[in-house]
């Protein structure tokens, strides 16, 4: 099957998306998560302020206000579970 083509449904024409428009909904589809997850960890009793630092760092997320010195944020550090 080549890169046109797609199942039973024939030739399927690409079109072309512009960048900006690729980065808006990843962002949005990341949002959306982030967004479930805080409200999933809310359910289970952790504060929401606290649910959205663990999401962030997660995602290396800043949380609204905090300002890093090198502009950019560190990387989560997940324990070792061995």
């Amino acid at each position: 099957m080549g890169a046109a083509q797609s199942g039973y449904h024939g030739v399927v024409k690409q079109g072309t998306v512009p960048l900006e428009d690729l980065i808006t909904a990843v962002e949005t589809a990341r949002d959306k998560v982030m967004a479930d997850e805080v409200k999933s960890l809310v359910k289970f009793g952790i504060p929401k302020a606290m649910a959205q630092q663990m999401v962030a760092a997660r995602f290396q997320q800043r949380v609204g206000g905090e300002e890093g010195e090198s502009g950019e944020a560190e990387p989560a550090v997940w324990p070792d579970m061995s």
